[in-house]
């Protein structure tokens, strides 16, 4: 389980949240049940989209970075019309909640990371280190930020302590 002390340490800085999760936090909070229907959201359930949220409430800070909300604008952009002006006004009305973090695109490129995990993964590393608990479902990804001493949780392990808890 993720210890206490970590949400504590994170807790007034914030914690950043991966694509495929932001994606489905905006899904679900135009329509819970979208989250099953839509082909970049199906691998989680509307639980999740509610374990999510409770989890993210323990933070005072959502972060994010301009890389990761145009992921998640792209992917939106895949759903149905009428769920997609949905799903852009919930993303519009939550922009205005969120940290928004940025490393211009050439410094990134420049990163030893850059050429194994691309722009938006060499971000979360770069915004995150010292400053953020990163929140992703990438388990590769979650294995390179803990080599990297970047506190992460894997929301797979989130679901499965809360099944156990």
């Amino acid at each position: 389980m993720i210890p206490a002390a970590t949400v504590a340490r994170y807790r007034g800085s914030g914690v950043l949240i991966d694509t495929n999760l932001l994606l489905m936090y905006f899904v679900g909070a135009h329509d819970p049940n979208e989250i099953a229907r839509f082909k970049r959201t199906m691998q989680f359930t509307s639980g999740d989209h509610d374990l999510l949220v409770a989890f993210i409430e323990h933070f005072r800070r959502i972060v994010t970075t301009p890389h990761i909300l145009t992921e998640v604008s792209n992917l939106a952009g895949q759903l149905t019309d009428r769920t997609r002006t949905g799903v852009f006004a919930a993303l519009s009305a939550g922009l205005r909640l969120f940290g928004e973090e940025h490393t211009p695109a050439a410094e990134l490129a420049e990163d030893p990371a850059f050429p194994r995990f691309g722009i938006t993964d060499t971000a979360v590393l770069r915004e995150a280190k010292g400053r953020y608990l990163v929140l992703t479902d990438d388990f590769r990804l979650s294995q390179y930020l803990r080599s990297e001493d970047v506190d992460v949780f894997n929301f797979h392990h989130l679901r499965l302590y809360d099944l156990l808890g």
